[in-house]
């Protein structure tokens, strides 16, 4: 898959903690969200306006469609481009996303909200794009040039080996912790609503996140001889 190339939204900041190289023992992973991208709708009238969406959308009113790009088209690219690594198919992506939604409409009962609903069919057409390009990649070998996704803009502010370690070590989890991880911190994601997206329990989500982490934290933290020698 090459480097990942982790895209968080412009306005998005590390906390503290993970700025400087040396602070990495004592970590807090929370990447902050900016006020715009964070989670679905906001609690109150979310309800309502969620509502308002899909009926519009069921109803095949265009206003529909264009209120939902509007509202989460950016985010959507994000979190696509983030599970791909890659924008052009982050693009493809979201517009196929949108195809489908168009398509399958009428088969939303209701059962999560329209937004959650809407980004479970983004995340499958991810998973799909994924396993396409997996098995592209066993028909030939001379594609890596191809295969390796451009490196996106990153959030300034941003420590750039620490963000190039985080990375690597986001590469070395499970897919399931990596998108996790992904939606709950870098796009800051409730985990009612991932456990919506991914068609898991909530507490799966919360124990994926904890051991997601957990890993991470082994992964970049330094070895205690190291730090013993620095002192």
């Amino acid at each position: 898959m090459g480097t990942m190339g982790l895209a968080l939204p412009w306005k998005a900041r590390i906390s503290p903690a993970l700025r400087e190289p040396a602070a990495v023992g004592r970590w807090e992973m929370r990447v902050e969200p900016s006020e715009h991208l964070t989670g679905g709708p906001a609690q109150s009238g979310a309800v309502s306006e969620d509502a308002a969406l899909a009926a519009a959308c069921q109803a095949g009113d265009l206003r529909g469609y264009e209120q939902l790009y509007a509202m989460h088209g950016a985010k959507m690219k994000n979190l696509a481009r983030n599970v791909l690594g890659s924008a052009a198919e982050a693009e493809d992506a979201v517009q196929e996303t949108f195809l489908k939604v168009q398509r399958s409409i009428a088969s939303f009962r209701g059962q999560s909200s329209f937004v959650t609903w809407t980004y479970r069919i983004l995340i499958n057409t991810c998973y799909d794009a994924r396993r396409s390009r997996l098995r592209k990649k066993e028909v030939t070998t001379d594609n890596d040039s191809e295969e390796t996704p451009r490196i996106e803009p990153r959030a300034p502010g941003a420590h750039p080996s620490l963000r190039m370690a985080l990375e690597r070590a986001l590469e070395k989890l499970t897919r399931h912790q990596r998108d996790v991880f992904l939606l709950y911190e870098v796009e800051g994601f409730r985990h009612a609503e991932i456990a919506g997206m991914l068609e898991i329990t909530e507490a799966a989500s919360k124990n994926t996140l904890f051991q997601a982490k957990k890993n991470l934290r082994g992964i970049l933290e330094p070895p205690r001889s190291s730090s013993a020698e620095l002192r």
